[in-house]
């Protein structure tokens, strides 16, 4: 809040030729130097380019008064507030989706604006789903009413209202307002003389959706910067949105994409002169000169506040209509408010018993042991290949279809990135072909922990306890007596078996033993099996041609089950076959 004024973004999204551009203008009272497709590109090719903003403010409404902080004594009552709703024009088109990842991240509400003639189309989903991310509040604006036929306007407006909440049945928006609109009438090349339709009643709608969101003036200052320019005599200006925390002129803040620090000289909002600025305000900022091509999307921060991050440990949530697996290694493009970069990724769950944990979302805790997972658990896994290039159906599934509800993922960045603590992060695949018919957003989620020393693989790593389960084969030799069997062609001759010894074992009779020790140098084991009762182990009976070698038929199997560092977990069938495996689970942590 500043000057008696309360901020609130609302984003303009929707696909190209919607109209948002137009809408924006028409809602508009004030605009910032990048409004209304101002850019020389932009007017050029005649479509939005880069973020827009332009503001509008009506009376702060009286059901909204009370959420306001009290002012100070010394100041008196002060000026009548205001509630100014700062829009953010977003681009449409398809190969600028991460503008409108970047431009999402700093709304409290937004407008999604539909071609009455067209419906929903490609980028209105993408628009859709990012919107279900980034915010919790959304008004439909069906635009373009006036190409209707007038006889059938009414009829059509009623059938596209339809769909539109159809749509939005199975989204957090369900019984979302959508409201007809004509925001520039005749379309583009019409005369200026022609008035919008509708305006008015958007604008008291959208004063009844608002809300005022919770701002916080403490904490370190950081502010998104989505503009900047030198003004000659001057200085540099940066525009862009506080994140948190608040500034004043004199202020010093820091660029950490160029390394340096500068005294705030002048602040603007919309171009008011203000001494002071907070959390969710729209700010430019005037500071000593520097080159503005060197800044053109990034952070500004109070210094010292931020630092640069090299992986990140995140939890994920996978957007439900995107299409295929998120598999462990499998490069994504990861978006952390205006950046955008290459990153690995590697999966990892709480263990079975812990699939039913309350998620924690603002902090990642290394004390406890996390599973290591081939892919994303979810009910509609497919197979994954392993190591080996073979397809394993099982590797990474949840039990019995029974899904985690938090999962996490490390992810490793090919550049290293500037973000802060517990930011939005989005992953997505931008190099989808942008005419398939396909949702090219796959996750998003939080950053909990960010990794700043550069050889985080020695340093940081081992402290995450990540194990991992493998499969391997094996077999039950012979039998010695009632109490003890030799397994071979688990370990190779070279293991130090030693650190398996104590591991439990059961058999497919029933009876529980332990790995008792080495036997001899060729990778052999010894299972002891106490309490055993002679006439159990005489129970399988043997096939023609073994009488007489023992209770325990030759190459039958084992369970053996591991809980400490190192597990291992020997699986057993019962013995109608003459060979069956043995299954070891190595549990080992990542590193």
């Amino acid at each position: 809040m500043a000057g008696g004024r309360v901020n609130v973004n609302v984003g303009v999204l929707g696909h190209i030729d919607s109209g948002k551009t137009a809408l924006a203008r028409a809602l508009s009272t004030t605009a910032s130097t990048a409004a209304f497709d101002r850019p020389p590109q932009s007017r050029a090719r005649g479509v939005t380019l880069d973020l827009g903003f332009s503001s509008f403010s009506v009376p702060l409404p009286a059901r909204l008064r009370p959420a306001l902080p009290a002012p100070p004594p010394a100041t008196g009552a002060g000026p009548e507030p205001r509630l100014q709703v700062t829009l953010v024009d977003c681009p449409g088109h398809a190969s600028l989706i991460r503008t409108v990842i970047g431009g999402a991240q700093i709304i409290d509400l937004m407008m999604l604006v539909i071609d009455v003639t067209k419906g929903m189309q490609t980028q209105s989903a993408e628009c859709l789903v990012i919107g279900q991310i980034a915010c919790q509040k959304l008004v439909v604006v069906l635009n373009k009413i006036d190409l209707l036929p007038e006889g059938k306007r009414q009829a059509a407006i009623d059938k596209m209202t339809k769909k539109m909440q159809k749509t939005l049945e199975n989204t957090k928006f369900r019984g979302a307002p959508i409201i007809p609109v004509a925001a520039k009438p005749g379309g583009p090349e019409a005369p200026e003389t022609e008035a919008p339709q509708g305006i008015s009643e958007l604008i008291e709608l959208l004063t009844l959706q608002i809300s005022i969101p919770t701002r916080d003036s403490s904490g370190p200052f950081l502010m998104s910067v989505d503009h900047c320019f030198s003004i000659k005599g001057q200085g540099t200006v940066m525009t862009g949105t506080i994140l948190s925390g608040s500034i004043s002129l004199g202020d010093s803040v820091e660029i950490p994409a160029l390394k340096v620090v500068k005294k705030v000289k002048s602040m603007q909002i919309f171009h008011t002169p203000v001494t002071t600025a907070m959390q969710g305000d729209r700010l430019g900022i005037c500071v000593t000169q520097f080159d503005p091509k060197l800044l053109e999307r990034g952070l500004v921060c109070a210094p010292e506040s931020l630092h640069i991050i090299h992986a990140a440990l995140i939890s994920v949530e996978k957007i439900p209509y995107f299409r295929g697996p998120l598999q462990t290694k499998a490069k994504f493009h990861i978006t952390v408010g205006h950046e955008t970069v290459m990153g690995r990724l590697m999966f990892f769950s709480p263990a079975p018993d812990s699939f039913d944990h309350e998620p924690v979302l603002d902090a990642f805790d290394f004390s406890r042991e996390y599973l290591f997972q081939e892919q994303y658990l979810c009910k509609d896994l497919v197979p994954v290949a392993t190591d080996s290039g073979q397809t394993n159906e099982k590797a990474g599934q949840a039990t019995d279809g029974h899904c985690p509800r938090q999962q996490w993922a490390l992810v490793e960045f090919e550049k290293p990135v500037t973000c802060p603590q517990l930011c939005l992060v989005i992953g997505s695949r931008l190099d989808a072909d942008i005419h398939a018919n396909t949702c090219r957003l796959a996750f998003h989620g939080v950053l909990l922990h960010g990794l700043e020393d550069k050889n985080y693989a020695e340093s940081l790593l081992p402290k995450l306890r990540v194990y991992k389960l493998k499969h391997k084969h094996g077999l039950v030799d012979r039998v010695i007596d009632d109490y003890n069997v030799i397994g071979r062609s688990l370990f190779k001759k070279e293991t130090n078996i030693q650190l398996f010894v104590g591991l439990k074992v059961d058999l497919s009779t029933g009876e529980l033993g332990v790995i008792d020790s080495a036997f001899g140098q060729s990778g052999k084991f010894k299972i002891h099996i106490p309490g055993a009762e002679q006439n159990q182990l005489k129970a399988w009976p043997l096939p023609s041609g073994h009488e007489g070698e023992g209770s325990l038929v030759r190459d039958t199997c084992v369970y053996v089950c591991v809980h400490t560092r190192w597990c291992m977990c020997v699986c057993a069938h019962t013995p109608t076959h003459a060979r069956v495996c043995m299954h070891m689970f190595a549990h080992h942590w990542q590193s």
